[in-house]
């Protein structure tokens, strides 16, 4: 499940840091302040829909896409890139991916992989390793079946939110997926299901922003290291999320313990 999905269903998380740490390392770079999240844009035509997403949008492009082939086979290619030792998740899978460790001061790691693999195989990595990791995955099966994602992770965005650039965001990953009832279904679970009564039965595009405003935060007790006081503290604050469907914008607002 994309963090954001389940961050809608529980705002307020009970020790996130120790009980929720997919979300919460999602936040664990805030300070107190206004800041942009993810942002991601979706257009439809008649044959296929579109998505494109910033950083932290990837996941669920890739998950969208993998669940609405009927190709039981998937030639992919991509990066995996994590801030822990994933050897044993990768194993687990039945991957033969070479994890390496970086040499430079950010310890970090990454395997570079190109293969065949099993769709239901491809879902359950990228479950597995949106919890710890970046999937910088992409594939083409055909023209309403395909995912791109960049190579390289963007720097967070130091923007303020009105000076916001949404185009430039959304080029670090992209789907495309053919446009059936089962497909915009699925896509409404995914990305849109707070906004699922507002939506009509035919859109054009749709633009979904998530910002955040932290408000308070709370400092562990006991933790005298900086890195882990900042990685450990819990965020506070609201959770702005606007969907602008076909030029009219709709707005919603969570107060979040993330």
């Amino acid at each position: 499940m994309h963090f954001l999905k389940e961050l809608i269903d529980t705002p307020q998380l009970d020790d996130p840091a120790k009980n929720h740490m997919n979300i919460h390392r999602h936040f664990y770079r805030y300070s107190k302040g206004d800041f942009l999240g993810p942002a991601l844009k979706i257009y439809a035509t008649k044959n296929k829909i579109t998505l494109k997403g910033s950083l932290e949008y990837e996941d669920l492009i890739q998950e969208l896409v993998t669940k609405s082939t009927e190709e039981n086979t998937i030639d992919i290619s991509g990066i995996l890139i994590t801030g822990s030792d994933v050897s044993n998740e990768i194993q687990s899978l039945g991957l033969d991916w070479n994890l390496k460790k970086s040499s430079g001061k950010t310890k970090n790691y990454k395997a570079e992989f190109s293969e065949k693999i099993k769709k239901d195989t491809l879902t359950e990595i990228i479950e597995t390793f949106r919890n710890n990791s970046y999937l910088l995955l992409s594939f083409n099966i055909n023209s309403t079946c395909k995912v791109s994602t960049k190579k390289r992770i963007p720097q967070p965005s130091k923007k303020k939110i009105e000076d916001d650039e949404i185009e430039k965001r959304i080029n670090f990953c992209s789907g495309t997926i053919e446009n059936t009832d089962s497909n915009k279904k699925l896509l409404i679970n995914l990305a849109l299901k707070d906004f699922e009564k507002e939506l009509p039965d035919k859109f054009k595009s749709i633009i979904i922003t998530n910002n955040y405003k932290i408000e308070d935060i709370i400092l562990p007790k006991g933790v005298k290291n900086s890195m882990l006081l900042r990685i450990m503290a819990i965020r506070k604050g609201k959770l702005f999320r606007t969907a602008e469907i076909d030029g009219e914008s709709i707005e919603k607002q969570y107060n979040i313990v993330a």
